[in-house]
């Protein structure tokens, strides 16, 4: 998720150490990682340690609408850069701060990493297979959920905004983040005091709605009611599944899950996925290849709907980025700046957005300030 695509007519600038840069990533500009995350941003470098640091600092707060941090908590308010301080300078400041594990509480100074908030969090335990071990989630899904809360939580200050004339400060964490993404999971525990499994690619309650290996990838399937079943088996040349007292409702194919599930995975191993893909197709199913990245982004609604675009990038040349998910029906969101070199835009924001003059910046720039 990038706020700064949906940041329609709106300069999203990431500030950065000089000389070293973002610290999460060693080989930028050409890093796909970095690439991927900091387009249409502006980059400048400000020494935040040096008071002249703070004093551009705050001069870009005066100016700005919203503030993204991910400090430790309490180090900014040390550096003379934390919220309480800032609304002194804006008052309409919305300052966005993200932690690992929120701003107070015994655990509020430790630092913030994904797979460490899916363990401790839950995720990790209700992922992967029933008898195997806990896996994560293939990407940094607690980093991209608290990003998304984020997202949410700082339009809807602007909006209060709107209304008040005043800023405030908002606290997000992974671990909050994550607790709350539980969804039913938290609350089977939370309500009926049930603890969670894992089920693989299964559904608790619904038989079958899995992944099934073919004979030469697999196929996720699902049938969602008794019709859907009976049509489902019909296909798989064995209709007589669906008026068997142990398959024909959902109720007892849970009870019966081990064998129904062995007895259709028998049965989609005879054809490869394609074949099954083409057969399924009539029945008002659900049902999906278990694609590849290569085969995600070949897949033709991918492609219809934009989700690859191609830009140019001054140093690593043409890329391939994903595109915007959300298409509005107004407002056009769109990749308007490739991913920027370190400080490329340090002197275009120093005197042209906050007014220095050359000189002085000149002056930052031998003193090690940008």
């Amino acid at each position: 998720m990038n706020v700064n695509d949906y940041a329609y007519s709106a300069e999203v600038i990431k500030v950065e150490n000089p000389g070293t840069g973002d610290p999460t990533d060693t080989s930028r500009p050409e890093s796909a990682y970095f690439l991927g995350v900091n387009r249409n941003k502006k980059s400048i470098t400000v020494n935040f340690k040096h008071p002249d640091g703070v004093g551009i600092l705050k001069r870009l707060v005066k100016e700005s609408d919203v503030l993204i941090e991910n400090f430790v908590p309490g180090k900014l308010d040390e550096l003379g850069l934390g919220y309480e301080t800032l609304r002194e300078v804006n008052p309409r400041l919305i300052y966005a701060s993200i932690t690992g594990y929120g701003p107070d509480g015994p655990y509020a100074k430790r630092p913030g990493y994904d797979v460490i908030t899916e363990a401790e969090a839950g995720l990790m335990y209700i992922t992967g297979e029933p008898d195997g071990p806990p896996v994560k989630v293939g990407v940094a899904i607690t980093d991209m959920t608290a990003g998304l809360y984020a997202h949410g939580a700082i339009i809807a200050a602007l909006l209060a905004r709107s209304r008040t004339n005043v800023g405030q400060k908002l606290d997000i964490s992974l671990l909050e983040s994550q607790v709350a993404s539980l969804a039913n999971i938290a609350h089977s525990y939370l309500i009926g005091g049930v603890e969670a499994q894992r089920w693989g690619t299964q559904h608790a309650a619904i038989v079958p709605y899995q992944a099934f290996p073919t004979k030469d990838a697999f196929i996720v399937v699902g049938a969602g009611n008794d019709r859907q079943f009976s049509k489902l088996v019909h296909k798989l040349g064995r209709g007589d599944l669906a008026t068997d007292p142990k398959f024909a409702t959902n109720a007892v194919r849970v009870k019966h899950r081990k064998e129904l599930i062995s007895l259709l995975s028998t049965l989609f191993k005879q054809h490869p996925t394609s074949y099954w893909l083409e057969a399924l197709q009539p029945l008002g199913i659900p049902f999906a290849p278990v694609n590849n990245i290569q085969q995600t982004f070949e897949h033709p609604q991918v492609i219809h709907r934009q989700m690859i675009q191609e830009i140019d990038h001054p140093r690593a040349g043409k890329i391939r980025l994903t595109g915007i998910p959300v298409k509005y029906g107004h407002t056009k969101p769109s990749i308007r700046l490739p991913p920027p070199t370190l400080g490329q835009h340090t002197r275009e924001v120093l005197e042209g957005f906050l007014g220095y003059e050359r000189e002085e910046v000149e002056r930052f720039v031998k003193e090690g300030v940008v």
